[in-house]
């Protein structure tokens, strides 16, 4: 008998350890935009698709030509969810009541914007009116719906200023209350960032996280933008995926979403699930 229990308090000892040795534990959402094709084509098919991944956690930029509630049915018969809703810029500037309505409607917790309209560099005038509109957006959108808003990182807003960058310059001078963030990681090492330290930095501002990878040997810069075909299967290129997911945890991450850009989804999106659930400390 004392043998039995001893191998079985081994074994669960054995199982405990193994799962603490888990870098991410827990299950990833998606993000719309990996599969924006399909999904222009056949949302439900595509949900079908994803749901058989096993991911139930999804972020929307676009209702596909149904409307909120549409949506949300086609969810609810699939157990799925929405928990962010990514809009543009000219949205909350001029629509914003009809954004927090489908948010709602979705079921979202979190509404998010990924581009601030500019040309050239990003400037310091610039993120100065930035900060006073998601000061706005944010208060608006808590007070009136009671959702939070959240920016999402493209890479332009680290010009440098001052001892750090604009981004830097956003996140401070915006009210931790109202605004909160979404980190791309890839739009954060592309123009030189650390995401994990990034991370650390700002504690509890980041709600929401796209785990993505940037291909191997590619060069970034201030522009925002890539060729597509430099999002690859994470684990394979050049982010320190298990440091970021550390400092993730750390931060108070809520959501994490792959986002995979390139035309290899097929593949890559598998290959990806794969990774995070095989990644041990």
């Amino acid at each position: 008998m004392k043998n039995t229990l001893f191998a079985l308090l081994t074994l669960l000892t054995i199982g405990s350890a193994e799962a603490q040795k888990k870098v991410f534990p827990q299950t990833p959402g998606m993000v719309s935009y990996t599969y924006r094709n399909s999904f222009s084509k056949n949302v439900a098919a595509t949900l079908d698709t994803i749901k058989a991944l096993g991911i139930t956690d999804m972020e929307f930029s676009n209702l596909f030509g149904k409307t909120a509630a549409e949506l949300r049915k086609l969810l609810d018969e699939r157990g799925m969810k929405c928990s962010s809703f990514g809009v543009g810029y000219p949205d909350l500037q001029n629509k914003l009541a009809e954004v927090g309505q489908n948010a709602r409607t979705l079921g979202a917790q979190f509404v998010r914007v990924a581009w601030v309209p500019h040309k050239g560099p990003f400037t310091l005038d610039l993120a100065k009116t930035t900060v006073e509109d998601f000061n706005k957006f944010g208060k608006q959108l808590k007070d009136e719906y009671g959702l939070t808003f959240c920016y999402h990182n493209h890479g332009y807003e680290f010009e440098k200023y001052e001892n750090g960058t604009l981004m830097d310059y956003i996140i401070q001078n915006t009210d931790p209350k109202y605004v909160s963030y979404e980190l791309d990681i890839l739009w954060t090492v592309f123009p030189g960032q650390d995401p994990a330290a990034l991370l650390n930095k700002y504690p509890n501002r980041f709600k929401l996280m796209h785990l993505k990878d940037l291909r191997k040997g590619v060069v970034g810069n201030l522009s925002g933008g890539t060729p597509v075909e430099n999002d690859v299967a994470l684990g394979t290129g050049q982010i320190n995926l298990p440091a970021v997911l550390k400092a993730a945890q750390k931060a108070g991450v809520e959501h994490y979403y792959i986002e995979d850009e390139s035309p290899s989804i097929a593949t890559q999106v598998p290959q990806s699930i794969a990774y995070l659930k095989g990644l041990t400390d």
